[in-house]
């Protein structure tokens, strides 16, 4: 399993970046990967969007949560293929009374998810730091 990983440090409370987690219909203001969002978050909920990241053509996607707690994290899993199976997510850790570390990742597996990293390295990694720092812009800070 591969793991590419954003993080960033945002001076806030993790209420304001749940927000705009759990705000499905606005994350097209601070998410410039998964867009046009719809679905519900819960435990087995189906959120569907497009996927775009840069060099790669847009992608319509249906994946299943499989782990959310409010103003902590959400974890969804998709099976792209034979062999290839992902998990995205995103985690909020506080670390003071207004301040908490934002990231965003992605887990592949599979033969054929280790090839997609090795061919896409560079657009994953783009990916999760523009998503952090889309959260941050977000926020004003």
């Amino acid at each position: 399993m591969l793991r590419i990983q954003a993080r960033v440090g945002l001076p806030t409370t993790s209420d304001r970046i749940w927000d705009q987690i759990e705000n499905l219909a606005r994350w097209a203001e601070w998410n410039p990967v998964e867009r046009d969002i719809t679905g519900t978050i819960a435990f087995g909920g189906k959120l569907s969007f497009v996927e775009q990241m840069d060099g790669l053509p847009p992608r319509q996607t249906r994946v299943s949560v499989v782990d959310w707690q409010p103003r902590a994290q959400l974890v969804w899993a998709e099976r792209r293929g034979f062999l290839f199976n992902t998990v995205r997510y995103f985690e909020i850790e506080e670390v003071g009374p207004e301040s908490c570390v934002f990231a965003n990742g992605i887990l592949l597996a599979g033969l054929r998810g280790e090839l997609f990293h090795d061919r896409h390295r560079r657009a994953l990694r783009d990916a999760t730091e523009a998503i952090c720092q889309g959260m941050r812009t977000s926020l004003d800070l």
